[in-house]
C-alpha cells in the first residue's frame, strides 16, 4: 500500500516496537508530528523543554531498559541541540536513533532557513548516519539504523530526513524488526586455554569490570568466574552495578577517584583482567606506571579498543558473555587466601571516610538515600563532585542502576536522563544527584517532569560553586578560584514550586531522613535543595600525572 513518508516513519517505529519517543517539533518535521499525533495511543511522545533534554532522556531510557532510545528534532538549531546528547551516547555505547528534520531536497546546499549539515557534524560521534532524500529509501534506512544502533557494541545512529520526503508517497510493506546477529565467541580454544592458564597461575589477579559487563548481560557469568577463581573485582564508573557493591570481593572504584584498596590492588597485581572497559585516562592516570607488575588481559567486543591505550598480553575479542562462560569452564577452583587476606587488610585500613560530625555532608546524604531505598533505586547523576559522591556512597547491586555521563562528562545530563529512566522503569524510584552548577544548565526539564507527573527526586548538593573545578583550583592552582563561585541568589525551592514541583530545603543533617522520606512518598517531582559547604571535596584523588597508588586521601 502507498503511504506518505511520515506514515512510513511511524509504521517503521511500530515495527521496531518503539512505544515512546522524546522530541520537540518544528517546521521541518511538521508532517511527522501530524502523523505522530494520530498514533499517540501506540507511540507516546514526550515533549521536552529543549532538544538536548530529549536526547538525554532517550539516552537514560536506553540505559535502564536496554532498548533503543529515540529522539526527534527539527532542522538547524533543533538538530544541533541534539549533538551533545548524541556525543554522550556515543562515548558510553548507548543505543539511540536520533531523527532530525531537514529542508526540502530542492533547498539543500543553499543556506536555506534552518539548514545545517547535521550528518557532517555528527559523523565523528555516531556509529553511522544518513540523509534521506528519496521516500523509497526511508523504510530501509530506518530498519538498518535500529539494527546498527543495537548490534555489536551499541551506539547512536542519526537519520536526517528532508521535509519533502515526509510528504511524498511510496509503497510500504510491513517488515518485522530484524534480530541482531548473534555475536560469535570470537576467540579460539587455544586463546581461551592460554587465558585460563594465566588466571590459574596468577598469585595476585584482579578484575576490572567496565560498562560492557552490563551491556553484554554478563553479570551472572562474571560472578561465577569470580567465585570459582576467587579474584577481587574493581569497577569503572560505567561498570557500577555490574558486580554487587556489597560483595566481599568488591574493592570499589578504580582510578582517579578510586578506593585506595582498588588502586593498591591494581598496582600490586600480577594479572590485570579488564572486561568491557576501555582503559580511559581516568582509570589509568600515568599509563607507564599502571599495573607495573601485571600482564594485561583484555576481554572486549570491540577490536579497536585492544591495545589502544595500553599493551595487552591476552587479547580476547568477541562475545563477552560467551567468553566468560568458557573461561569459567577452564579455570581451576582457587583459594588465594594470602591475596584475599591482603585485600581485606587494605579495605580495613583504607575505607572511604568523611568527617562524622553534625555538619550536613554530601556523603551522609547519599548513604541515607541508600539506606532508605535499600539500594534498589535508579540513580542518575549530573557531572562533577555529585557524580562521584553518588558513585562512592551508594551501593549498586545490579546493572543499569547507575546512569551517568562517563566518557563525555556532560554537565546538564542528569535531569533529562532521570526523566527517561523513570519512563523506562516506572516501578522504580529514580533519583537525580545534581550539583547546583549542572542543575542550572538544564533545569528547564523540570517542566517536562511536572507535565508528565513523573515522581522523580532531584537532590541538589548545593555548594554555590562549581565544586570539582574549585577542588582542582584549591589543590593544584594555589586556591585561585577563577570563575567558579555561583553565589547567584537562586532559590531552588521557589524555582521548583514555580515549575509545579515540590521543593524542600535541607540545611541540617537531622533533616535529611525526613526530607528523603517525604520525597519518596510523593507522586510528583521533588527537588531537595541540600546546602553543603563549598570546600567539601571528593577524596581520594590521584593528582594529575601521578600513578594511581599515590592518592590524596584527605
Amino acid at each position: 500500500m502507498k503511504l506518505t513518508g511520515s506514515e512510513i516513519f511511524v509504521q517503521c517505529l511500530k515495527e521496531q516496537n518503539v512505544d515512546i519517543v522524546f522530541g520537540y517539533p518544528g517546521g521541518a518535521v511538521l508532517n511527522i508530528y501530524d502523523v505522530l499525533g494520530k498514533h499517540q495511543d501506540e507511540i507516546k511522545h514526550i515533549l521536552t523543554s529543549h532538544e538536548q533534554g530529549a536526547s538525554h532522556a532517550a539516552d537514560g531510557y536506553a540505559r535502564v531498559t536496554g532498548k533503543v532510545g529515540v529522539c526527534i528534532s527539527t532542522s538547524g538549531p533543533g538538530a544541533t541541540n541534539l549533538v551533545t546528547g548524541i556525543a554522550t551516547a556515543y562515548m558510553d555505547s548507548v543505543p539511540m536513533v536520533a531523527f532530525t528534520g531537514q529542508v526540502p531536497t530542492s533547498l539543500l546546499g543553499k543556506d536555506s532557513f534552518q539548514e545545517v549539515d547535521i550528518t557532517g557534524i555528527t559523523m565523528p560521534i555516531t556509529k553511522h548516519n544518513y540523509i534521506v532524500k528519496d521516500v523509497n529509501q526511508l523504510a530501509p534506512v530506518i530498519r538498518e539504523a535500529f539494527k546498527i544502533a543495537k548490534e555489536g557494541r551499541p551506539g547512536p545512529v542519526l537519520i536526517d530526513i528532508c521535509k519533502d520526503v515526509t510528504a511524498a508517497l511510496a509503497e510500504y510493506e510491513y517488515t518485522p524488526a530484524a534480530q541482531p546477529k548473534a555475536i560469535p565467541i570470537g576467540v579460539t580454544d587455544k586463546e581461551l586455554r592460554q587465558a585460563a592458564e594465566a588466571i590459574n597461575r596468577a598469585a595476585h589477579p584482579i578484575i576490572l569490570a567496565g560498562g560492557g559487563i552490563g551491556i553484554a548481560d554478563a553479570c551472572e557469568e562474571l560472578m561465577q568466574l569470580v567465585q570459582k577463581a576467587n579474584i577481587p573485582v574493581t569497577t569503572t564508573l560505567m561498570g557500577l552495578g555490574g558486580f554487587p557493591g556489597t560483595h566481599a570481593l568488591y574493592t570499589g572504584l578504580v582510578g582517579m577517584h578510586g578506593a585506595k584498596t582498588s588502586n593498591l590492588a591494581v598496582s600490586h597485581s600480577d594479572l590485570f583482567i579488564a572486561i568491557g572497559a576501555r582503559f580511559s585516562d581516568r582509570v589509568m592516570s600515568n599509563v607507564k606506571k599502571f599495573a607495573p607488575n601485571a600482564q594485561i588481559m583484555h576481554i572486549d567486543i570491540d577490536p579497536a579498543e585492544i591495545g589502544k591505550n595500553i599493551n595487552v598480553h591476552y587479547p580476547l575479542v568477541g562475545n563477552v558473555k560467551l567468553i566468560l562462560q568458557k573461561l569459567y569452564e577452564k579455570v581451576e577452583q582457587q583459594d588465594r587466601g594470602a591475596w584475599i587476606g591482603q585485600i581485606q587488610e587494605w579495605k580495613k585500613g583504607h575505607p572511604l571516610k568523611y568527617a562524622q560530625d553534625d555538619v550536613l555532608r554530601p556523603q551522609f546524604i547519599l548513604e541515607k538515600i541508600d539506606e532508605l531505598t535499600k539500594g534498589e533505586a535508579i540513580i542518575t547523576t549530573e557531572v562533577g563532585q555529585n557524580q562521584l559522591w553518588a558513585a562512592q556512597y551508594y551501593k549498586y547491586t545490579s546493572p543499569r542502576t547507575y546512569i551517568s555521563s562517563g566518557g563525555l562528562g556532560t554537565m546538564g545530563y542528569g535531569l533529562g536522563a532521570c526523566i527517561g529512566a523513570q519512563l523506562g522503569n516506572p516501578d522504580k524510584k529514580v533519583f537525580n544527584i545534581a550539583g547546583d552548577g549542572s542543575f542550572r544548565m538544564n533545569c528547564n526539564e523540570l517542566a517536562t517532569a511536572v507535565e508528565y507527573k513523573l515522581p522523580i527526586i532531584i537532590v541538589i548538593l548545593n555548594n554555590h560553586v562549581l565544586g570539582m573545578v574549585r577542588q582542582w583550583q584549591d589543590l593544584f592552582y594555589d586556591s585561585r578560584f577563577s570563575a567558579t563561585t555561583l553565589d547567584r541568589g537562586t532559590d531552588f525551592v521557589k524555582l521548583a514550586e514555580a515549575y509545579g514541583a515540590k521543593g524542600i530545603n535541607v540545611t541540617e543533617k537531622h533533616q535529611v531522613e525526613d526530607a528523603v522520606k517525604e520525597a519518596l512518598a510523593s507522586d510528583m517531582p521533588v527537588v531537595l535543595n541540600c546546602e553543603i559547604d563549598r570546600d567539601e571535596k571528593v577524596f581520594p584523588i590521584v593528582p594529575p600525572g601521578a600513578p594511581i597508588n599515590e592518592l590524596i586521601e584527605e
